[in-house]
């Protein structure tokens, strides 16, 4: 989909760097995707710790296969939200854009995990005085 970047193909590709020292996170990662339920981890911590490196790790593993069997074919996306919010200053704009891209992750015939990095911005984005955000579109998916 439109603003994103495939991390699972940069993996095939050989274009991202090996994650090194992370293996725990990214097992951790894997066990919590491949549970039927609860199964959105959420990574936190302070800027330039790799949060962003196990995030690729993972893709690295699920690129090699190196995945249960539940999460081999999946592809990892990063939300890219610098493109995400790029002229979109038109009231309503960011939320039809964050929308058009669940809509085409949901339909998608092949499964997909949405990685969004700085997740915290999407709270308040797009938002009126109703308080529908940004945040509460990623709640359905």
């Amino acid at each position: 989909p439109r603003f994103t970047h495939n991390l699972t193909e940069q993996a095939r590709a050989g274009k991202l760097d090996p994650v090194l020292c992370r293996d725990d996170a990214i097992r951790q990662m894997i066990d919590i995707l491949a549970r039927r339920r609860k199964n959105n981890p959420i990574v936190v911590g302070e800027a330039g710790v790799g949060k962003t490196a196990i995030v690729e790790g993972l893709a690295s593993r699920i690129a090699a296969g190196e995945v249960p069997p539940v999460l081999l074919g999946v592809e990892l996306l990063s939300l890219d939200m610098g493109l995400l919010q790029a002229g979109a200053s038109v009231k309503g704009e960011f939320e039809r854009r964050l929308k058009g891209v669940i809509d085409e992750v949901k339909a998608s015939p092949k499964p997909i995990i949405l990685f969004t990095d700085e997740a915290h911005t999407l709270s308040g984005a797009g938002g009126n005085a109703g308080g529908s955000d940004a945040a509460n579109r990623l709640k359905p998916a």
